[in-house]
């Protein structure tokens, strides 16, 4: 009998590339969210409507439509307007906490479960509370601070060791990829940018703060290493952190992303996105009468990925922040030894945004 893998999230970045991950290799997907995920359309992929936030709804949905799950990969997430002041918020902790049980507890009574996928990421080694040892390693202690990671991994562990569940934990850097929308996925906010200063008749200034240099990592490479735990039992009850396999700068990237929205670049000038494209809505709104593109609310388009490309440019500071470079030694080891170019990532990525008509056309 096919393996059967239920993606929630699935109109993330992670939980979009995690179904055509699985889809591809023959397993049967069912993606849940609260919308179709647009990138998942004629894919074949079941859809199950899904509100986390709701536990009578979820414990029903898993009677009526989930019993055959054998594997789960949770990707959803609750983030606060704003974003990054909500990460250390206790509602935002106690929403994520509860999200997981509510789909689990029923999941656990009712389906066939045999291994669930959990996504965390850096934060996890404190970075937002101070420094963290460089690089952070899945083995090193844990530091305690006010996140959700904690509640839900301790959770985890719980029914794990209770109803003999096998668990891989994933830790990702910057994630990059094709969605819109979401909290975190700064290609479309880019080329948000790009458009409303080539409109204006300014250079595709830099508008961060000093350099920062980052690790990121292709979603194309997090969907291969949830289906490689999902098939390999050496990820069980492991923890991996997720990268590219190299550093990168947004500053020093900055030519190649021009060229590939075919704009000019110029002296930086420090600004915050999350300001600066609010204001300029009606520049925007021209350029996607101007070039037809498909009439997406500016905020349906963002989400909260200009908060978070603001932090990632370090705006607004007059000093980069400590260095966030994670070990990834231990995934690569363990057998999965996939690396991707960061620079080409990105670039592919506003391609595929062009084509798609989000974005106007290069040049």
């Amino acid at each position: 009998m096919t393996d059967t893998v239920l993606v929630v999230g699935a109109s993330g970045l992670v939980g979009t590339a995690a179904c055509l991950e699985f889809k591809q290799a023959g397993w049967r997907v069912i993606a849940a969210s609260r919308r179709v995920p647009e990138l998942l359309e004629g894919s074949g992929i079941e859809h199950v409507p899904l509100d986390l936030q709701d536990g009578a709804a979820c414990a029903a949905v898993v009677g009526e439509r989930l019993a055959d799950v054998t594997h789960v990969v949770y990707t959803a997430v609750y983030e606060m307007p704003g974003l990054v002041d909500g990460w250390l918020d206790p509602q935002q902790i106690d929403t994520n906490d509860r999200m997981l049980r509510n789909l689990l507890e029923p999941l656990r009574k009712q389906a066939k479960l045999r291994h669930l996928t959990l996504l965390q990421g850096t934060k996890a080694y404190g970075l937002t509370v101070g420094p963290i040892r460089v690089p952070a390693r899945e083995s090193q202690p844990r530091v305690e601070h006010p996140n959700f990671y904690w509640r839900q991994e301790d959770y985890l562990r719980a029914v794990a060791a209770e109803d003999g569940l096998a668990f891989t934990i994933f830790r990702p850097q910057l994630i990059v990829g094709p969605n819109h929308g979401v909290v975190m996925n700064i290609p479309p906010v880019i080329g948000v940018y790009a458009a409303i200063r080539r409109e204006l008749g300014l250079p595709f200034a830099f508008p961060g703060g000093p350099t920062w240099v980052w690790e990121a990592v292709d979603v194309r490479l997090v969907g291969g290493a949830i289906r490689w735990a999902a098939e390999s039992p050496v990820a069980n009850g492991e923890t991996y952190n997720l990268t590219n396999g190299e550093v990168f700068s947004f500053r020093d990237m900055w030519p190649a992303l021009a060229a590939t929205l075919g704009v000019d670049t110029g002296p930086d000038e420090p600004l915050l996105l999350a300001e600066y494209i609010p204001a300029n809505r009606a520049a925007w709104e021209r350029v996607v009468e101007r070039h037809d593109l498909r009439r997406i609310p500016l905020e349906a388009l963002l989400g909260e990925s200009h908060f978070y490309a603001d932090m990632c440019f370090a705006a607004g500071m007059d000093q980069p922040p400590p260095p966030t470079f994670v070990s990834s030694i231990k995934i690569r080891q363990a057998g999965y030894p996939a690396t991707w170019n960061t620079e080409a990532s990105f670039c592919y990525w506003l391609q595929d945004l062009m084509a798609r008509r989000i974005l106007p056309p290069a040049g």
